[in-house]
């Protein structure tokens, strides 16, 4: 049973991250795109389909699979693990952000410039290579 489990929490993040690293891209796009264009608008079903249909679903699943291997294998007594859940719990906010800034675009709020956007796209990968390096190596 563990193996599945961790298959489904490793294609599950999989999931996620992808999500979360294109998600900023079509807002730097998105926030270039003139107000009420087809552009804008098709950005904003892109942007609504990825959020709905991939981010959100990979988010649960990534926690649903997680907490289950955590069980498994008594993780929560482990110091790597709780560094990890710290940071898997940030990204759940960085989500929760970037969830945030979709209803915006769904509204045409136009709050923030492209380079904020590119900027914001390094935080899931910086966040991803920490846990990596804190589920491979478990240094504490």
């Amino acid at each position: 049973m563990y193996e599945w489990v961790k298959v489904c929490h490793i294609v599950s993040v999989i999931a996620w991250m992808a999500a979360m690293f294109y998600l900023p891209r079509l807002c730097v796009y998105h926030a270039d795109s003139e107000t009420g264009s087809q552009q804008s608008e098709t950005f904003k079903i892109m942007e609504r389909r990825l959020l709905k249909g991939i981010m959100t679903p990979a988010l649960i699943a990534t926690w649903v699979f997680g907490l289950w291997l955590m069980v498994l294998l008594e993780a929560w007594q482990e110091g790597w693990f709780a560094a990890k859940f710290v940071l898997v719990f940030l990204l759940t906010g960085y989500h929760g952000v970037c969830s945030r800034w979709v209803k915006e675009f769904a509204r045409d709020e136009r709050k923030r410039k492209p380079k904020f956007f590119r900027m914001v796209n390094e935080i899931p990968v910086v966040m991803m290579i920490l846990i990596v390096i804190l589920v491979v190596v478990k240094p504490f």
